[in-house]
């Protein structure tokens, strides 16, 4: 089938209900409830009642049909630029969502190794979306898919209009550097997700960082600095899960061995490029996993993959030694790294804030307010040197 036509199109959505037969009537096994529940502890499903459901059941909704329009009409080709700026609205029953640069979304989504039809169950009602306690100061909204592969977030319009004007040059940064610890994003959707006509709600989809989830003992959100990075741990045996802050994280070392000096020269790359597009307040997410015995070295769940060079696209001479990671045999194994005795989920997360006037007004407000500490809302420049010197003095 020919690929969709560039510019706005409005259709009719199709119905979920044909495709979300076959996962709900092969996920509700005893056991398979049971893990499930298991694996959920510290999130909460967004169930009838949940002020949120209504929502939520509509993003669903919405993200099954969008997706099906990539399923019908699949990316022949690397995006164009007409891709980047094609806006489909789908018209649903009581409400409106839109798909911005979607068959670029759907290209990129297929060099991720992602199945559109995975995606689509994911992110469909088979499953309720999953909740969990955000420590971040804005007003975003925070969701998982109830297999807590992809994350969801709200954002204003000046963040989504930040990343698509972004997202060429991010598309072809993933290409140069494949093993980028930028997050991946997947799509972007403005919804107007009360009954039509209504507000608009603009959401991103993105691959969690932190999955898979089952083992992961610690989590942290770092931006490089003191000011506001501290939050109070749960209540020990408590079952909620909190992304700790820089300050929390005192004391504590990322050791990395011999893949240390290729997380700091990836990271200069992945600030290096924000920079260039004037972008700040982004943070590096981490968490911890201890391995176990038979995880160490060169172990039968590991497998020795060589990829690109950290400079790009290297000779067949150069690939074989430059740039080997120990990969995890894991669906998300681009943001994780082994050390010696732990996993690392690593990923840099929050790609769309720019350092114009209204931040750089903020900027001289905090110097003002918080003098001699260090804060987030600092040039670009500044921002990526910092990070990446906070990197370098808390691995070994």
């Amino acid at each position: 089938m020919a690929a969709p036509s560039p510019g706005p199109r409005e259709v009719l959505a199709p119905s979920p209900e044909a495709g979300c037969r076959a996962v709900t009537s092969s996920r509700r096994g005893l056991l398979w409830r049971l893990r499930d529940k298991q694996s959920r502890l510290g999130l909460f499903e967004i169930s009838p009642g949940h002020e949120l459901h209504g929502m939520t059941c509509m993003m669903q909704a919405g993200l099954w049909a969008a997706t099906q329009v990539s399923m019908d009409h699949p990316p022949t080709g690397p995006p164009s630029q007409d891709d980047f700026s094609e806006v489909l609205t789908q018209v649903h029953e009581g409400f409106e969502l839109g798909t911005l640069a979607g068959p670029a979304f759907a290209w990129l989504r297929r060099s991720l190794g992602l199945a559109e039809d995975d995606y689509q169950a994911a992110l469909g009602p088979g499953g309720p979306y999953l909740q969990f306690l955000s420590t971040s100061k804005s007003k975003a909204s925070f969701f998982l898919s109830h297999d807590q592969r992809f994350f969801l977030k709200t954002q204003g319009r000046r963040e989504v209009q930040a990343l698509l004007a972004h997202l060429p040059r991010y598309v072809q940064h993933l290409q140069r550097h494949p093993h980028s610890l930028l997050a991946r994003l997947l799509g972007r959707q403005p919804a107007s997700l009360t009954p039509c006509p209504g507000p608009q709600t603009y959401f991103i989809v993105m691959q969690s960082v932190f999955y898979p989830a089952g083992r992961i003992s610690e989590r942290y959100d770092i931006k490089g600095c003191e000011v506001s990075r501290w939050v109070d741990p749960a209540p020990e045996g408590s079952p909620i899960v909190l992304v700790l802050k820089d300050l929390n994280f005192q004391g504590k070392t990322i050791k990395l061995g011999p893949q240390r000096n290729w997380f700091l020269r990836q990271m200069e790359l992945d600030t290096t490029f924000l920079r260039e597009l004037n972008v700040l307040d982004y943070s590096l997410l981490m968490a911890f996993q201890r391995l176990h015995e038979d995880e160490r070295g060169l172990g039968s769940s590991l497998i020795f993959r060589t990829a690109r060079s950290v400079q790009g696209a290297q000779s067949p001479e150069e690939s074989g030694v430059q740039n080997r990671r120990l990969l995890p045999d894991a669906p998300n194994a681009l943001h994780i790294l082994d050390g010696p005795e732990q996993r690392y989920f690593l990923g840099v997360v929050d790609l769309a804030t720019v350092y114009g006037l209204r931040k750089r007004l903020e900027h001289l407000w905090k110097t003002l307010r918080y003098p001699g500490r260090t804060f987030s809302t600092v040039s670009p420049a500044r921002y990526a040197r910092r990070l990446c010197q906070w990197v370098e003095e808390h691995t070994e």
